[in-house]
């Protein structure tokens, strides 16, 4: 196929042969797609499985001012994305995915999802109990997000992020930009650029580009 599914965590301990059966079996298609281009829209009816092979998608709502708010970026290779809707019993997402660069997408009818095969697979069982691991990772994530939040002015949620990405030496692992940054805390990045210097200036923080590290983790800590 030439993409590693093997690393998705969707077809976690799945031998290759065993993955392309799956494929097979679920009648999957794989899908390209231009830069910006709309994976599915809000109020589209949910009917596949989503699983990044390429690029990078971003998951989105827009206020009512039509400000962009990014819910997830996903970027990483066998990634799921629109997975919770399948399952929800609602007619159609909350949500929409687009695409942040050109972006390959496999897409697996949920049909598929719902019950093994009369054959009882062993591939199709454990696709399923992957599945259901994937959902626990998602509503942790979520969990921290609400988190970041919950913060009552931007310094705190900064600082709850930082601090939810930071490693043991201080420096900050983000898989966003600052453009994205401000999406996913919901401010204007002028203002977010506002006071990432403003934290820098007071010795909280060292900022090189895109990278940032915490210098003060006892003051980023008392900001919570």
């Amino acid at each position: 196929m030439g993409f590693q599914l093997s690393s998705s965590p969707l077809f976690a301990n799945m031998t290759d042969e065993d993955i392309e059966k799956c494929l097979a079996c679920s009648r999957s298609e794989i899908i390209s797609y231009e830069k910006d281009q709309i994976i599915f829209s809000q109020h589209d009816k949910p009917c596949k499985l989503h699983i990044l092979l390429e690029g990078s998608v971003a998951i989105c709502n827009d206020s009512v001012s039509g400000k962009r708010n990014i819910i997830a970026t996903i970027n990483r290779t066998g990634e799921l994305f629109g997975e919770v809707f399948l399952f929800l019993g609602k007619g159609e997402y909350d949500h929409y995915a687009q695409t942040a660069e050109s972006a390959v997408v496999l897409q697996m009818p949920k049909e598929f999802l719902y019950h093994t095969c009369g054959e009882n697979c062993d591939y199709h069982t454990m696709l399923i109990s992957n599945l259901i691991s994937i959902l626990a990772q998602k509503a942790y994530y979520l969990n921290r997000k609400l988190q970041i939040m919950s913060g009552a002015t931007l310094r705190q949620k900064i600082a709850r992020m930082l601090l939810q990405h930071s490693l043991g030496d201080g420096d900050v692992t983000l898989s966003m930009n600052r453009e994205e940054m401000a999406d996913f805390l919901n401010v204007a990045r002028p203002s977010l650029s506002r006071e990432l210097m403003k934290m820098q200036e007071e010795g909280l923080l060292l900022i090189h580009k895109k990278k940032i590290k915490i210098t003060d983790k006892e003051q980023i800590q008392d900001i919570l």
